[in-house]
């Protein structure tokens, strides 16, 4: 969208009109509707707004364990001395890692791939934090992995991958069960379902 899409609107209207539109799943007329929204908000509010986006841009960092976005490595998942550390979940997204909280019913640690491998968007091994999860899985303490990628074509190749190239024989590997529909997402699974996976995953 450029500035001639909104006739009529003021320069930094237009602007942040083209900026709102960048976000995913936002259409050209959401994002207006979001900027005259943000127009109406007291001074303070949208002060606080933009604050908090610059802020997260500054404070955020990965965790130096897990690779999950947080404020201050290790996260507060990685430092919590009531997890288990014998067991890694391994998924694709932070925001898989907030839908499996949800649930209550996993107490282990979790290790967070930034994507999966889709050579058809050059998306590589290399490009996903692969390397990372291989240097944990080394460690004897961690018996069990996880694998939690979404059940699609790019999760179940990147799921091979993982099984095929990490070192270790006695490491138990085991898989959310196929309660999950195929081809959908961790992040829009309801938490029953998400539960009774976690309780029926399988050996692979």
């Amino acid at each position: 969208m450029t500035q001639d899409n909104v006739p009529g609107a003021a320069p930094s209207l237009s602007r942040l009109v083209q900026e709102l539109n960048r976000l995913p799943g936002i259409g050209p007329k959401s994002a207006q509707r979001l900027a005259y929204y943000i127009i109406r908000l007291p001074d303070e509010e949208a002060a606080a707004l933009a604050d908090a986006v610059t802020a997260v841009k500054q404070n955020i960092v990965f965790c130096e364990h897990c690779q999950n976005l947080t404020d201050a490595s290790p996260c507060s998942i990685c430092s919590d001395p009531r997890r288990d550390r014998s067991i890694v979940c391994v998924v694709e997204e932070p925001l898989d890692v907030l839908a499996l909280e949800r649930t209550r019913s996993y107490r282990g640690l979790y290790h967070v791939l930034h994507g999966v491998i889709s050579p058809i968007n050059g998306i590589g091994p290399d490009q996903i934090k692969l390397k990372e999860l291989f240097s944990r899985l080394a460690e004897p303490e961690v018996a069990e992995m996880v694998v939690a990628t979404n059940p699609t074509l790019e999760g179940e190749a990147t799921a091979m991958y993982i099984r095929r190239h990490q070192s270790r024989d006695d490491l138990r590997i085991t898989h959310l069960a196929r309660g999950l529909p195929v081809g959908g997402s961790l992040e829009y699974t309801d938490e029953t379902t998400l539960t009774r996976a976690f309780q029926g995953r399988q050996e692979i």
